[in-house]
């Protein structure tokens, strides 16, 4: 038997699975499917604009800043949303939105490459930052408090900044980068804390409808590993990599490592922890916050102050633990803060 006749007998070998013409360049994380580089990039997006249809989170004509850190995430949701404007004729003016907290030898670096983002997609760039808003930098912040709460700051800072960078490009709607496996994190987080209020809004692929700017996520069921490890590294896409200095004792990190532990066993894992947080039912008879704004500032609250405000009292204050975890009975840690800011201003933080 010549060699011709043994490569006949063995066929022409795997082809993609849904072109059948060119040979597979990668396996989908989520489906496990054999595909080229071509029909990824095709599937990949078109799920992405389903995703945008389906649940009608864009109007035409309407102002959307990209939530925009210059990470894998916020990179990839910019240059996707960028084609799929033009592609589909969605008018909306985009707008990249980054937020500077003040980390040496990380925001500092990952910024650059948010400029270079601007050039490549021909976005227009705002920057606001902790040290204009807050009046602290995170590095100040850090070695006032140390780190083992230094994230609850950023947290709670970073969310009031994006809004409030939000407000002044004047935009309807705030997009992020949070991709299927940060909401599966969430789901299982606010589980573990017991966290009826959150439970019962992460899921929602649009939040915040009552508060100054909407947010949505057009990445609600995209796999990270399907972002950064194909579709920006086939794209050679210009994106940060490294990790928030400050956060290597997150607890978010211990939930992380449990969901990649899961999707090796069954990959499907992550979308069905999302499908069953949507489908959670909150008893009737469970007492939810009630929604006001701030007496301070005039962000969005369920308290007589916000997070932000009592925060920053602290720090202010040089009481920087003051406003962290929740105590009860009438000498709380909260109430007591409650008290001394009643002829304390505690900051800028005008809406």
């Amino acid at each position: 038997m010549d060699e011709a006749e043994v490569k006949s007998k063995k066929g022409p070998g795997r082809l993609c699975y849904i072109c059948n013409q060119k040979k597979p360049a990668l396996k989908r994380p989520k489906t496990l499917e054999q595909i080229c580089k071509e029909c990824f990039y095709a599937v990949f997006e078109e799920e992405i604009h389903r995703v945008i249809v389906d649940n009608q989170l864009f109007k035409p004509g309407e102002r959307i800043a990209i939530g925009a850190s210059g990470g894998k995430d916020s990179t990839v949701l910019a240059y996707v949303l960028s084609e799929l404007n033009r592609r589909h004729n969605y008018g909306l003016d985009l707008f990249l939105l980054s937020v500077d907290e003040g980390i040496t030898g990380y925001r500092d670096d990952s910024l650059e490459t948010v400029k270079r983002n601007e050039i490549q997609y021909g976005l227009p760039l705002k920057v606001v930052s902790y040290k204009d808003l807050y009046g602290w930098t995170m590095d100040e912040i850090v070695k006032m408090i140390g780190l083992k709460n230094n994230c609850t700051f950023c947290g709670v800072f970073r969310r009031q900044a994006l809004d409030r960078g939000a407000a002044l490009l004047k935009v309807d709607k705030l997009a992020t980068g949070h991709n299927a496996d940060d909401i599966a994190e969430t789901i299982l987080l606010n589980i573990l804390r017991g966290d009826i209020a959150r439970l019962s809004r992460c899921t929602s692929i649009t939040t915040g409808e009552d508060g100054p700017i909407p947010r949505c996520k057009p990445f609600k069921y995209t796999y990270e590993k399907e972002i950064i490890f194909t579709y920006a590294y086939f794209k050679r896409l210009d994106y940060f990599s490294t990790e928030c200095i400050y956060s290597p004792n997150a607890y978010r990190g211990f939930a992380r490592e449990f969901i990649k532990d899961l999707e090796r066993i069954r990959p499907r894992a992550i979308l069905d922890i999302i499908k069953s947080g949507e489908n959670f039912r909150i008893s009737t008879s469970t007492k939810m916050p009630e929604q006001g704004t701030c007496e301070r500032c005039g962000y969005i609250s369920s308290q007589k102050w916000c997070k932000a405000c009592v925060l920053l009292e602290g720090l202010n204050r040089g009481l920087p633990k003051l406003g962290i975890g929740r105590t009860r009975g009438p000498l709380g840690i909260e109430q007591r803060t409650q008290r001394s800011m009643q002829s304390k201003q505690c900051g800028t933080l005008d809406f």
